[in-house]
């Protein structure tokens, strides 16, 4: 089979199909022209189709990535399609079919250079993991929460900027800080363009919290980073996030950005359906100790911890499958969930949970398979084989 080459028919033998609410034994999953047709036991391979054989393995669904600025030292904000190319690559060893180009607070014209690139790279696609659509991080974020985001560049919302972005038709996710005065007016526009809205690098308190959810805002960029944290007289950010059973919470599941004892305070009060993981990963990722940028920010990374001078964090080093991993070791949650947490969860957050994220008929094929160890051995975007562990 070629790597990256298109399968038009494709027969995958799966030992164990491990799905966001059940797990089934010796079933086979045909797919035809990048899209699911068929999942069923006792079925043949139909003549000239590409056959896989995962019998010993766990098939899951392919990650879907929602917050991730870069890896290998590349960066959204290069803004060059060798960026995300490199980035598509190295995701897709990592288990990754599908991810969210995430941009950084910057100057307008270099936020719409890496929109135009996302949206260049989008049409003609990746070798790797699938371009997505563009998550904009900032730069309408609040400066008392900006952790690695550079403050100088921290702005209200203005409209017309914003509408630019939107008008672009690549933009899946923003990340907003609603206290902040003009910045609650985006959301309405977001919602007109089928653009999902999180709260983020803000300093809401829970009742401001839970006026912007019901306004429109459906998720939390990397829960508890970034935001006011939860207090038992003040609930704030993070306690408004935990109390609405609405709200999808994304989450770094490295064990840093989030003790594992919290990463399974939030499971239980989010459940899969209400939890993304995420890797909010830097141009670092899949390379050592160092000295890196994010955005216009220095960073150095040391033991694998990406920090800026101050010693904030600064986006992180993780890999899906890592997060993969973490997430059933914190909560002792079943491989449905944590499949969940990294698939159909995320991809729900940003409107595409009824393509991506699943391995039923209608859905794109999309899947991850894993050894006994839960290691990535294959992954295949849209019907293509766009990793295989030699």
């Amino acid at each position: 089979m070629r790597r990256g080459g298109k399968l038009s028919t494709l027969f995958i033998r799966c030992g164990t199909l491990v799905l966001p609410t059940e797990t089934q034994h010796d079933v086979c999953v045909l797919a035809r022209d990048g899209v699911i047709e068929q999942v069923a036991a006792n079925v043949e391979a139909p003549a000239g189709a590409t056959v896989i054989d995962a019998t010993g393995q766990v098939v899951v669904p392919g990650f879907v990535d929602i917050h991730v600025h870069g890896a290998m030292g590349a960066d959204t904000m290069d803004a060059m399609p060798e960026a995300l190319e490199t980035m598509s690559v190295f995701f897709a060893r990592h288990g990754v079919t599908g991810f969210c180009p995430t941009t950084m607070t910057a100057q307008r014209e270099q936020i719409d250079a890496a929109l135009d690139t996302i949206k260049a790279v989008m049409a003609r696609g990746t070798s790797g993991a699938q371009v997505l659509g563009a998550h904009i991080e900032g730069p309408y974020l609040n400066v008392k929460q900006c952790g690695a985001q550079p403050p100088a560049l921290i702005r209200p919302a203005n409209r017309e900027e914003y509408c630019s972005w939107f008008d672009r038709g690549v933009t899946r996710l923003i990340t907003i800080a609603p206290e902040v005065a003009g910045n609650v007016d985006l959301i309405d526009e977001a919602l007109l363009s089928h653009i999902a809205v999180a709260i983020g690098h803000s300093d809401a308190e829970y009742a401001t919290a839970q006026k912007c959810f019901q306004r429109g805002i459906t998720q939390a960029t990397h829960t508890f980073n970034g935001m006011r944290g939860l207090h038992h007289r003040e609930p704030g950010t993070a306690g408004a996030v935990l109390a609405n059973d609405d709200v999808v919470a994304q989450v770094i599941a490295d064990n840093l950005h989030v003790h594992p004892a919290v990463m399974n305070i939030i499971y239980k009060c989010k459940t899969a359906a209400k939890l993304a993981l995420i890797t909010d990963a830097m141009e670092a990722a899949g390379l050592g100790d160092g000295l890196y940028k994010l955005g216009v920010q220095d960073i150095t990374v040391r033991d694998g911890q990406a920090r800026i001078s101050n010693g904030s964090l600064a986006g992180s080093t993780l890999t899906m499958d890592t997060a993969f991993g973490n997430i059933r070791a914190a909560t002792g949650c079943s491989l449905n969930d944590a499949a969940r947490m990294c698939s159909l969860t995320p991809a729900t957050s940003i409107n595409l949970g009824d393509r991506k994220g699943n391995i039923a008929p209608g859905y794109d094929a999309d899947v991850t398979i894993l050894d006994d160890d839960l290691h990535v051995v294959k992954t295949i975007a849209g019907g293509r084989l766009v990793y295989e562990r030699e």
